[in-house]
């Protein structure tokens, strides 16, 4: 070999211990980047030329696609876990707990208590007025629980609306960077910084939706989710969805007073079964706003229906005409059995007994359609209004099961319901976070090793130093010839 060669072959060993050194550095100061793929430098023998020496062929990024498949789909799955488990305890907090005295099942209680207290001395007006204060507390409290429940369909629906619009977003950006990726792969340059943003998105998508990814000509990849639905090949897709600024507890998808999903204008299932969006955190949202709260409401409407026609019972008052509101009214109506949604919501005291609204404590004692007072001793009505509401009875409506319960215990029964609910979805929400912590560990693993790095370094600062010795040395053999 001559001297020219052995200067080529020593520049060609710095050179790649240089790139060497690049990609080790690169790979050391991103070990903690989210989305950042391990990279490799690949050397082989220079074929070109008559000296040899060593060429840089490229990088190579190194990411492991189904154990990054399975962290995505522990994303999405996680993501609708933390949200139906918050929402399911939201609502049993909107209940309220037994101990909670401003619970639903603490008015009912206390209402009953003041009954029975005015029946012992119906000639106080004091207890009288407590009976009127303690039913309206029951009336507050269900409208309390109904706006509630209410305000989470509602909040459902903006966040649905943010996340379809972030959804489409995403799927832009990951377009363009195919893009960009596309032609840099024909330009034969380094593609792995673009990968790398490129995954970072995807994951940002997989919180949203499940998703799953297909590779493409030229270092493109495409995107559809595990039901069926195409995000991405080639073009993105475009996801439809209106947002409803105040939903009541009428208003449903299928009545058409709320909106769908559609992926480029087309209309798609959003439910947990069939929706090929479902298993992420905008499937969840769906399932709050259109299942979960209103299955809720409806319980706490036949809750409120069974309270009303306690008080409608025949012979409970008997100057009450046919036809009349008893001491429950829906606004100051009898209630219809067809308009039962959203009673809890309209649910108020009778004008009869409410002295600011023209009528009289009195009539608690001597009938609501009395005309004038009687006996001030006569406590029978409220003892029988006490009993009533103490006495067992099936509801009319709602999914309280065939055993006659009081009030009070179709309220238990219905945040035993809500309790149960909320249990499974914690025990859901655990087990998805344990199977996302699995997974999303073994990627780690599979990442940056500072050590394997550092070893690296090690061998490249060697290699260098001998390139760079072999370069001083053919140098002063040049120096030599030269003094010659």
């Amino acid at each position: 070999m001559t001297l020219s060669g052995a200067l080529s072959n020593a520049l060609s060993g710095l050179n790649a211990a240089s790139r060497s050194a690049q990609v080790t550095a690169s790979n050391l100061s991103n070990a903690m980047t989210p989305g950042y793929g391990p990279r490799t430098i690949e050397l082989g023998a220079n074929g070109l030329g008559a000296h040899g020496g060593v060429a840089v062929l490229g990088t190579t990024r190194h990411v492991n696609p189904g154990l990054l498949s399975e962290v995505r789909i522990a994303t999405a799955a996680r993501a609708e876990t933390d949200e139906k488990a918050g929402v399911h305890a939201r609502l049993e907090s909107l209940i309220g707990l037994p101990t909670d005295p401003a619970s639903l099942g603490a008015t009912i209680t206390r209402f009953e208590s003041t009954l029975i207290a005015a029946a012992s001395r119906p000639d106080l007006a004091e207890r009288l007025g407590a009976v009127v204060q303690s039913a309206g507390d029951v009336a507050d409290g269900f409208k309390r629980v109904s706006d509630g429940v209410q305000s989470m369909r509602g909040e459902a629906d903006r966040y649905i609306a943010s996340d379809v619009e972030d959804l489409n977003a995403l799927l832009s950006q990951v377009r363009d960077i195919n893009l960009q990726i596309t032609a840099s792969t024909v330009g034969g340059r380094d593609t792995s910084a673009l990968e790398d943003q490129r995954q970072v998105l995807i994951d940002s998508i997989a919180e949203i939706v499940p998703v799953k990814e297909m590779q493409r000509d030229l270092g493109a990849v495409a995107l559809f989710t595990p039901g069926g639905a195409i995000l991405l090949d080639g073009a993105a897709a475009q996801v439809g969805f209106m947002a409803t600024n105040v939903i009541a507890p009428h208003m449903t998808r299928a009545g058409g007073e709320l909106s769908g999903l559609t992926i480029n204008g087309r209309p798609v299932a959003t439910d947990t079964v069939t929706g090929p969006m479902r298993g992420g955190r905008l499937g969840a949202l769906f399932d709050v706003r259109d299942e979960i709260a209103p299955n809720v409401q409806a319980q706490v409407d036949a809750l409120a229906r069974d309270l009303v026609e306690r008080f409608e019972g025949t012979g409970l008052d008997a100057t009450r005409a046919a036809g009349d509101p008893g001491l429950f009214t829906d606004n100051g109506a009898v209630v219809a059995p067809g308009n039962e949604t959203g009673l809890s919501g309209r649910l108020s005291l009778n004008d009869a007994v409410i002295p600011d609204s023209g009528g009289a404590l009195w009539r608690l004692r001597d009938g609501l359609g009395a005309v004038v007072p009687g006996p001030v001793g006569n406590g029978a009505l409220l003892q029988n209004m006490a009993s009533t509401l103490s006495a067992g009875r099936i509801p009319a409506s709602g999914a309280f099961g065939p055993a006659a319960m009081s009030a009070a215990g179709l309220q238990s029964g219905l945040l035993g319901q809500i309790a149960t609910d909320r249990n499974a979805s914690e025990l859901g929400q655990s087990f998805a976070a344990a199977r996302f912590e699995a997974a999303n560990s073994q990627l780690l693993a599979e990442g940056v090793d500072s050590d394997q790095e550092m070893q690296r370094l090690m061998l490249i600062e060697q290699a260098y130093a001998a390139n760079a010795r072999l370069l001083q040395t053919v140098g002063d053999m040049f120096d030599a010839l030269m003094r010659i």
